[in-house]
């Protein structure tokens, strides 16, 4: 009889997991676990935090949606913080566990986790899989991914978007493990979450994610997308789909799924392919992340060239705060920090300001992006930082943004502006020490 353990990371979700559909397969019977790792709440990412407070909460409401459908199907959803590897560890023991099933990460610091565990580990059996991709490492050719993204999208113009699987607790019920006993450190999903509390639009879980799809899809948002994906605000100008992909609510594959049952109705035109041409950024984005391993973090980046910038505190601490001498930039980074936001447009705006007219190290705006993003995934944030400093994939070497001209073409009456005004909303008072943005679709 095989005892398995499900180990939720970044696939928060039941359907569509085919990590979770291969575990269930393989067991008797099985533990489903969440562990929050404390170390992602110290402020070493160059004095940032790794999971802010938008993300955190948007996780816990994830937790508690995917807790609500275990009960419904007579399992329990273990949810932990400590050490990760320690608390997989002391459960492995408690249990006899035979297999662990978890989700592959695009992120070096989750896979160096998940080697470590596994040598750890030598008799138990890993199943791992990318949940959150549209293709498999399999589907890519090996040249795809040697220069931009121009050349990734070419080679994967006609690779197949495998359909969604439905979840195998449909037909598949091993049985549960009663873990009411066990003397580890719980993470309690209902209590207050300390910190500066954000204001959002956003609500975690897999049915929040797919009643967004549904309501988005069910209008003609759409069919618009190309025009007004670049705008500042609106919430119907982009599809708003990042939160749910960064923690796994979705997957890229049901995206594209319910896009094409749309187009089959009423039609494609460039901007329901540009819905898809996001999720091909996103997915570069990933793969080349599992391809840099460390020098996605690095200064100098993939092109080993280093930039002509360096650290100013009060300089990335105004950054911060929205009190730069750039309006937009400032209402831009009060968006943020009031709501866990901002859009595409937005990003790369206050990302060239720092970058080119602050000259600031560009891993410093990254890693505050981590901390303040409710959907920052690794990939996606890190990579896109890489692209506007010139140190990742971009054939320009980097890019500038002029950001008088942003102002005129995004905000020209200044209603933004005044919307994140310090006299209509203040700026929330971060404490900062002095010493993967996702591609939004």
């Amino acid at each position: 009889m095989k005892t398995a353990l499900y180990w939720f990371t970044e696939d928060l979700r039941i359907n569509d997991n085919i990590t979770l559909n291969a575990t269930l397969y393989a067991c008797d019977k099985i533990l489903f676990v969440f562990v929050l790792d404390e170390s992602l709440l110290k402020p070493t990412n160059y004095n940032h935090v790794q999971l802010g407070v938008s993300k955190l909460r948007f996780i816990k409401e994830s937790l508690l949606d995917l807790s609500e459908q275990l009960q419904q199907l007579g399992y329990e959803l273990l949810v932990l913080r400590g050490d990760t590897k320690a608390v997989l560890n002391k459960l492995v023991s408690i249990f006899d566990i035979d297999v662990i099933g978890c989700q592959y990460s695009s992120g070096l610091q989750e896979r160096q986790r998940l080697s470590s565990l596994k040598a750890q580990l030598p008799e138990v059996r890993f199943i791992c899989q990318n949940n959150n991709l549209l293709f498999g490492s399999k589907q890519i050719e090996s040249n795809a991914l040697s220069g931009s993204f121009s050349k990734f999208r070419k080679k994967t113009a006609h690779t197949l978007v495998y359909e969604p699987v439905d979840s195998a607790l449909s037909d598949t019920l091993p049985m549960p493990i009663n873990s009411s006993e066990v003397s580890l450190e719980q993470w309690d999903l209902n209590e207050e979450t300390s910190g500066i509390h954000h204001t959002t639009v956003f609500k975690g879980g897999e049915l929040q994610a797919n009643c967004l799809i549904e309501r988005y899809f069910q209008s003609n948002a759409a069919l618009r997308y190309k025009e007004t994906r670049n705008e500042l605000d609106g919430y119907d100008n982009s599809t708003k789909f990042s939160p749910y992909l960064a923690s796994g609510n979705i997957s890229p594959r049901q995206i594209v799924a319910r896009l094409k049952r749309f187009e089959q109705t009423h039609g494609a035109n460039d901007s329901t392919y540009w819905i898809f041409f996001e999720l091909l950024w996103r997915e570069f984005f990933h793969h080349k992340a599992m391809m840099k391993g460390s020098k996605l973090f690095e200064f100098s980046g993939e092109m080993g060239k280093r930039p002509l910038t360096t650290y100013y505190p009060q300089r990335f601490l105004s950054w911060c705060h929205g009190e730069t001498c750039y309006p937009l930039v400032n209402a831009l980074m009060r968006e943020l920090n009031s709501t866990g936001f901002m859009s595409n447009r937005g990003r790369q705006i206050v990302a060239s300001c720092l970058v080119n007219e602050l000259e600031i190290d560009w891993r410093y705006g990254a890693a505050y992006f981590q901390q303040q993003l409710i959907d920052h995934d690794v990939a996606s944030n890190w990579g896109n930082w890489q692209y506007i400093a010139g140190v990742g994939d971009d054939p320009r070497g980097g890019r500038h943004f002029n950001i008088d001209k942003q102002t005129i073409m995004y905000d020209p009456e200044g209603e933004f502006v005044r919307k994140w005004s310090t006299n209509n909303n203040p700026i929330v008072n971060m404490e900062v020490d002095m010493v993967d943005w996702p591609q939004e679709v």
